[in-house]
């Protein structure tokens, strides 16, 4: 099943086998940290058998971003997802400390530290009740997705359901804009520039047709029209009730195509 798959996904597999320690990832420990403003050319992906492997590099980028920055960013985003009519109802309790975790993963993520696994250490487990069945509170990534798809503020008829091609867009599309908000485009462009990469390598083991939506996702805020309209209308509408083929058609030709992280010949976010 979805969660089965989920937990064989090598990123998930290597966060849950992480030793906490409060320094930076021996990857990134191995090599000298350099500036990220060494340098104008793009940080190319670090991945290794289908997971994401922090290095100085990410480090240097994340670090220089700060963690208070990343928890600015995060709380931009879940104020915008908890008013959202697609994504709020993935979303069972807003008193959970959601941006922490997930700025504190997106730090740990890039070695900034591991600061998420010492948090997830200590989480207690509470459990809870949808549509006549038992749960239990997430414990890493994997259970919080699970729990997120049977969040009892659902619709019966999709309970249960992972996520689908545009509750994927519009969660990029908020995330990206909560990230502009909070300057990481404008303050920090090669840190955003890599961080698109990592959503659309991260994005993928939620719906595997999602990737090359995300440098899309990304630009949709720079738009203000984009930003009013779905204001007004409190949707997007242009996300909902199309086709896949019909979605990729309106996207640029060198954007549709995605290889996965494995392939002998690789594109986004992996080509470099």
């Amino acid at each position: 099943d979805a969660l089965a798959a989920m937990r064989l996904n090598p990123d998930i597999i290597a966060e849950n086998s992480t030793v906490v320690s409060a320094h930076v990832s021996a990857d990134a420990e191995k090599s000298e940290v350099l500036s990220p403003s060494s340098s104008e050319a793009p940080i190319p992906f670090s991945v290794n058998r289908g997971s994401h492997v922090a290095n100085s590099f990410t480090a240097s980028l994340v670090t220089e971003v700060g963690l208070p920055k990343l928890i600015d960013f995060t709380s931009r985003f879940y104020d915008k997802a908890f008013v959202d009519n697609k994504l709020d109802p993935f979303i069972r309790d807003h008193n959970d400390p959601h941006a922490h975790r997930f700025a504190s993963w997106i730090f740990e993520k890039m070695g900034g530290g591991n600061v998420w696994s010492e948090e997830r250490s200590t989480r207690s487990v509470c459990p809870f009740s949808a549509h006549g069945h038992r749960f239990q509170t997430p414990h890493d990534r994997s259970s919080a997705h699970y729990a997120a798809w049977h969040s009892p503020k659902r619709d019966p008829e999709e309970w249960g359901e992972h996520f689908k091609l545009d509750e994927c867009r519009v969660w990029m599309r908020l995330h990206f804009w909560a990230a502009r908000e909070a300057g990481i485009f404008d303050d920090h462009p090669r840190f955003a520039e890599y961080y698109v990469r990592l959503i659309g390598h991260f994005v993928s083991v939620y719906e595997n047709t999602a990737p090359p939506f995300a440098r899309d996702s990304a630009r949709w805020s720079a738009n203000p029209v984009n930003v009013e309209d779905y204001k007004t209308h409190g949707s997007m509408r242009d996300v909902s009730d199309i086709s896949l083929r019909e979605a990729l058609a309106r996207l640029p030709a060198e954007e549709r195509i995605y290889s996965g992280s494995n392939a002998s010949v690789k594109h986004w976010p992996y080509e470099l």
